[in-house]
């Protein structure tokens, strides 16, 4: 396997997926900078899952229309000129209006970069290649807060827009080198009503949530906008119905493996999603550590990351996806519960344990599941399976901030107190408990469910030996 265009591949969506978490400990000094206040900034934080959730949907027709490789070097443009827009903004309009237009940039980024390395990859090598590619998911919201912090405390917070502009640059032209030509495909007309609805859909729920969880707005106006996106969601759904070609076609949920990979993806990612919210807060709120000091703790799990990307294709090939997924949603919510257990008597090598493991458990569950969406479906169906894949996505990660800040809201509310340990102690047990209904999905999954990919061949063995069994007990070997 050519580990260059995965490594290429993942270096761009580092990018993006930092850059989302990047600002938010800079906001008070960016606020002070263009003459607002940090609350009315959040706007900046939403409008850019806003963007991404209305272009996701978009992008596999504009992969299949243009040609995926051209589309992702201009993903790459966008977002650095939007970064670029984002450092000599002046005021608190213009700001949001350049973080639109990165979050355009990022929508295309990762879908069709996920989609150039399925159509790039060989069947056999898509664990490998996908274990590398799921390392910027697991390592951008980790590195973002204390990058920000570094940033803005030693340099200004504009390096944080402008680091990304060399880094863009060479994306662009060493995926002008290395990444395959995909020549455009035959596609039908845009399907405009569904692109209105689904884009209405995913932007009024991931816009109402991330309004509910970090409120510039009174949270009534969230609830409402949740409720607007998930009626367009409803009127999209018997859209999508009746199109001949939509936008995201609903179909691909007719194939097992790629409901079960959508459906366990999204309920461990809404678990999973909510701690890097959490733990920094508890960390500074409840150890009293610094911004920066939690997030060099928080940081540690990516070694766990890292270390699992070079078992992954071998686990796989012994165990098969749906031991693997069972086990990796059932381990990686212990280790998410285990952070309940935290105290600020805690040794820090136990911390920093716990965190290593949970991050090779959670790594190899998204690796697994990321892989498992493509498994079973045809390469006519990749950039449809990308899209969806990619909307659940923010979906999920949106509903996993709002699920991890609402419960320490009710907390508080309801003993009266001040936000302290015990919130976060039922905060990190129920999304662990939401993390670990991950593994359901997967309980009524054919063993060998995805075989070409994982390269699992346990079940095939053991009927091999009860045929040779009813022909005479000849031997198969193992």
């Amino acid at each position: 396997m050519n580990r260059t265009l995965p490594l290429i591949l993942a270096v761009a969506l580092f990018m993006e997926q930092m850059d989302s978490t990047v600002i938010a400990t800079s906001l008070p000094a960016i606020a002070e900078d263009i003459g607002t206040n940090p609350v009315a900034l959040k706007l900046a934080l939403t409008t850019y899952l806003v963007a991404l959730a209305i272009f996701i949907p978009v992008s596999g027709w504009m992969a299949d229309r243009f040609g995926a490789k051209r589309i992702f070097r201009a993903a790459i443009g966008v977002f650095v000129l939007g970064s670029i827009a984002c450092a000599v903004s002046g005021s608190l309009g213009a700001f949001v209006l350049s973080r639109f237009l990165q979050g355009m940039g990022g929508a295309m980024m990762t879908p069709v970069g996920r989609l150039v390395l399925v159509r790039a990859t060989r069947r056999e090598h898509l664990v490998s290649a996908m274990a590398w590619l799921t390392v910027p998911a697991l390592f951008g919201p980790l590195v973002g807060p204390p990058v920000g912090g570094f940033l803005t405390t030693y340099m200004s917070w504009h390096w944080i827009f402008l680091i990304n502009v060399p880094i863009g640059l060479a994306g662009i032209w060493l995926s002008g080198v290395v990444l395959p030509e995909f020549p455009p495909q035959e596609t039908r007309r845009i399907d405009l009503m569904g692109f209105v609805l689904s884009g209405v859909a995913a932007s009024g729920v991931v816009f109402g949530l991330s309004v509910i969880s970090l409120p510039a707005l009174p949270p009534a106006v969230g609830v409402g906008t949740v409720v607007a996106g998930l009626l367009a969601g409803f009127l999209y759904v018997r859209h999508a119905r009746h199109s001949p070609d939509p936008i995201l076609d609903l179909k691909l949920f007719a194939n097992p493996a790629f409901r079960a990979a959508i459906t366990g993806a999204t309920l461990f990612r809404i678990g999973s999603g909510a701690v890097p919210f959490l733990l920094p807060l508890m960390f500074q709120i409840g150890f009293g550590l610094t911004p920066f000091q939690s997030g060099l703790l928080t940081f540690v799990s990516a070694f766990g990351a890292i270390a699992m990307k070079f078992i992954a294709r071998t686990t796989l090939r012994a165990a098969g996806f749906r031991v693997v997924l069972i086990a990796g949603a059932i381990a990686g919510s212990v280790f998410i519960g285990a952070n309940a257990l935290f105290t600020p008597a805690t040794p820090p090598a136990v911390i920093i344990a716990v965190l290593i493991a949970g991050g090779f458990m959670r790594s190899l569950f998204f690796t697994s599941v990321n892989t498992l969406v493509f498994a079973d479906i045809n390469d006519r169906e990749v950039s449809q399976a990308t899209a969806i894949a990619a909307v659940s996505q923010q979906i999920s990660i949106a509903l996993g901030v709002a699920v991890g800040g609402g419960i320490l809201e009710v907390t508080t509310y309801l003993t009266g107190r001040s936000l302290g340990l015990d919130a976060f102690v039922n905060a990190f047990m129920l999304v662990a408990a939401v993390a670990a209904f991950a593994a359901l999905p997967f309980l009524r999954m054919p063993p060998d469910a995805g075989r070409a990919v994982s390269g699992h061949r346990g079940r095939r063995k053991r009927e091999l030996r009860d045929e040779a069994a009813a022909l005479g007990g000849s031997r198969i070997s193992p």
